[in-house]
């Protein structure tokens, strides 16, 4: 449960980078902390609901959401220009792309929606994204965490 309100309030800007959370996860497992299949799950079903959260806000505000006393720290009308531009341009391959950068995710999540992306085809694409960013993450940390173990002994 701790996990998932970590994931929840890296999206909302508080100072915990989702990335943070993953590689805690990761060395969580390697220390037996928590067990890898639900740990797993939970940080993929995490991020798939705090991205389609994203996805909401930029539908319940649309354009509005720049206007947002909450959400314009988040994504200021000249970026949202500039994601629209990407999105006509590039289309899912943003979403793609801007999962990995810091900062940039819940930009590209509200964008998505206000930019009319069906959340089908979000849902699809960041699913699958979502798999290859857990397991990588987690298990750099896992290896790492238990390559750590091992030089202490």
């Amino acid at each position: 449960m701790g996990i998932f309100l970590l994931l929840v309030l890296g999206d909302i800007r508080l100072p915990i980078p989702g990335d943070a959370t993953l590689l805690l996860s990761g060395f969580l497992i390697a220390h037996g902390v928590t067990r890898p299949l639900p740990t797993l799950l939970v940080v993929y079903a995490g991020l798939l609901i705090t991205d389609f959260f994203l996805y909401w806000v930029g539908k319940k505000y649309e354009r509005k959401v720049v206007e947002h006393r909450r959400f314009r720290r988040i994504l200021s009308p000249e970026r949202l220009s500039t994601l629209e531009e990407k999105f006509k341009k590039w289309g899912i391959f943003v979403v793609f792309v801007g999962r990995h950068f810091l900062g940039v995710r819940a930009q590209v999540f509200i964008a998505a929606e206000v930019t009319k992306m069906s959340a089908t085809r979000l849902l699809i694409a960041d699913g699958a994204l979502a798999i290859v960013t857990v397991t990588l993450m987690i298990g750099m940390e896992y290896w790492g965490g238990n390559s750590l173990q091992e030089n202490k002994s």
